[in-house]
Parts: structure tokens; C-alpha cells; sequence
């Protein structure tokens, strides 16, 4: 499709001259006399150029150039690259606009070749600008698509690895997320933490076998190689540089609200926000899971000890919102 290019000047000679030089250039040029006939017609129609002479009655180019960028900003439209047209040769006129943020001016009167090659070579640069941007967008998009797949494939290998936690990392992924969603996080927010909670126990991957599944009481010595979790977590993560923040989970989902927890001993706020909403839904889910020394605890008394961390172990804004998750959850789905 053709260009759309429009000319705004109150001189008819310039006018006229304009159209006949971009016409023939295979462009669709529409000319306007004045700056509020310019801001009616783009209200209404696409355009793609502008070329916007400086000294008008009523509304002069500045006015018009601040006019409609205003418009644009209003109604979430992309601005409209403009050229200004000028006759006069104060540097001072050139150096405003190009600080207004037009792109080009070209001086009146203006020759059919440099008219068409000024217009032309700018259409072109736009056009190679949009292309990139589309093409950075398409990779993106490919990359975080193989980011989403890499998550998954080691949320799968992480609950492969524990004989007990079979869905583990996919449920408090969803926890998470629920919480998320209830907390007041948009969209893009929401769909962060899941994947965060999805991955917050990869470090696992580095802890022997014979210790995730232990049937007996942990030693003080396996206790300690359990606890470098997610510390070796963090470290994996870091390879997923899309997702930066899935190192935040698996670092510090076992930090503690009042500052005894570890790797790092954070405290209160101090802890990431993220991490305090995985800590919470990483306990409920272990309190609602079979364990090879217990069955799924009791409902009640899952309540019972959300309850009781709250402000210690927990955020209490975050476990308030478990809670209302648990009463919700009338009958008891909400488990391994």
C-alpha cells in the first residue's frame, strides 16, 4: 500500500506543488490548509507523514507538532513522524523543531528531487525500523517460549528426582500465582511468580538421591546438604537470563519472616515480595502432600499452623491470604 503523506500549509502555490511532486513519486498525499484541519482529518484517518510548514494564522507548526503529539498520547496512538516546511532561515526555528522531536525540516522552496528523496528516505528508515522492532519482537517471543519450555522440563526433573513430591513444584506454582492473582498482580506479574514457583526447588538437582528420600529422620550432615538447596538453585538459574528473577524463588523460599531462616537470614522486608508469597504456598503444600513418615495432614490442622507462622515464619499478608484460600476450599481438593 501506498504511503499516506499529508502536507499541512496555508499556501495554496506550496500546496499544489507538494502534491504534484509526491503524487508522482507513488505516494497518497492529502493537503490540508491549516493546523485544526490537520487535527480533524488525523483524528479520523491513518497517516503515516507528515510535512507541517512552520508559520500559519491561527495554529502555527509548533502549535499543531505540540497538538498532535498530545492527541497521540491521549488516545495510546504511535507518533506520527513529521518534517517541517519552512521558509525561514532562523536556525533557531530548526533547532526547536528537532528538539519537539520532529525528524527532518526541508526549506521552501523546495526542488521536485529533494522533496521526493528527503520524503522517501525517511519512509524507508521508518519501514527498516519497524521491520527490527518486529523481528526483536519475534525473537523474543521465541526465546521466552524456550525459556517456558526449559522451565518445565526442570520443574518435571525435579519432582522425578523425589519419590514423595510427585506435582510438588507444579502446585505451588499455582498457589503462587493464586496468591499472586489476590494480591492485586496483573497478568505479566502473575505469570513471573508461577514459573518462579515452578522452579524454586531446582537446586535439589545437586542434592544426592539417597538423601531426598530418605525414609528416616535426616542427619545433622544430610540436614546441612538439604539446606544448600537453594543456594545451588540460584546458581542453575542464573542461566536463564529471560526469567532473571526465577533465581529470587529458589533462593530465598526458605527464608523466614523473622529472620531465622536461611540461606541468607533475610528478614521481614528485606525479603523478596515473590519469595514471600512461594514460602507460604511451599508450606502448604508440604503440610498437603503424602511424606513417607505421614499421610496428608488434617485440614484444620494445616489452618492450625499457617495460623501460628504468621509474622514468624510467614508474611502475614500472604498467609491471611492462604487462609481465605483454605476456607474456601470447603471440600478439601486443595491438596497432593
Amino acid at each position: 500500500m501506498n504511503e499516506r503523506v499529508v502536507v499541512v500549509d496555508d499556501d495554496s502555490t506550496i500546496l499544489r506543488q507538494a502534491n504534484m511532486i509526491l503524487t508522482e513519486a507513488g505516494l497518497k498525499v492529502t493537503c490540508l490548509k491549516n493546523g485544526r484541519l490537520f487535527m480533524d482529518y488525523i483524528a479520523m484517518n491513518p497517516v503515516d507523514f507528515v510535512l507541517l510548514d512552520i508559520r500559519m494564522p491561527e495554529m502555527d507548526g509548533f502549535e499543531t507538532f505540540r497538538a498532535l503529539r498530545e492527541w497521540e498520547n491521549q488516545n495510546a496512538k504511535e507518533p506520527v513522524p513529521v518534517m517541517f516546511l519552512t521558509a525561514n532561515e532562523d536556525t533557531d526555528s530548526e533547532a526547536k523543531g528537532l528538539s519537539m522531536g520532529a525528524r527532518d525540516f526541508i526549506r521552501k522552496p523546495f526542488s521536485a528531487a529533494a522533496l521526493t528523496l528527503r520524503v522517501k528516505n525517511h519512509l524507508d528508515l521508518i519501514k527498516l525500523q519497524n521491520h527490527l522492532h518486529q523481528e526483536v519482537e519475534r525473537k523474543t517471543a521465541e526465546l521466552e517460549s524456550l525459556s517456558r519450555h526449559v522451565v518445565h522440563t526442570l520443574a518435571k526433573t525435579i519432582d522425578a528426582k523425589d519419590a514423595y513430591t510427585n506435582g510438588h513444584s507444579e502446585r505451588v506454582a499455582d498457589y503462587s500465582r493464586e496468591i499472586a492473582k489476590r494480591y492485586g498482580y496483573g497478568e505479566d506479574r502473575q505469570e513471573e511468580i508461577y514459573m518462579m514457583g515452578l522452579l524454586h526447588d531446582v537446586g535439589k538437582i545437586g542434592v544426592p538421591d539417597q538423601v531426598i528420600n530418605k525414609q528416616g529422620k535426616l542427619t545433622d550432615e544430610e540436614y546441612e546438604q538439604i539446606k544448600k538447596h537453594p543456594m545451588k538453585g540460584a546458581e542453575i538459574l542464573t542461566i536463564i537470563s529471560e526469567i532473571p528473577k526465577l533465581v529470587t524463588g529458589a533462593r530465598w523460599h526458605h527464608e523466614r519472616f523473622d529472620g531465622r531462616g536461611y540461606p541468607d537470614g533475610l528478614k521481614g522486608e528485606e525479603i523478596p515480595e515473590e519469595a514471600r508469597i512461594i514460602a507460604v504456598a511451599d508450606a502448604y503444600d508440604a503440610m498437603t502432600s503424602h511424606r513417607s513418615y505421614r499421610d496428608i495432614l488434617l485440614q484444620e490442622v494445616v489452618k492450625g499452623e499457617i495460623e501460628k507462622g504468621m509474622g514468624t515464619q510467614f508474611d502475614e499478608k500472604f498467609a491471611r491470604i492462604m487462609l481465605a484460600m483454605i476456607e474456601e476450599d470447603t471440600g478439601y481438593t486443595m491438596h497432593e
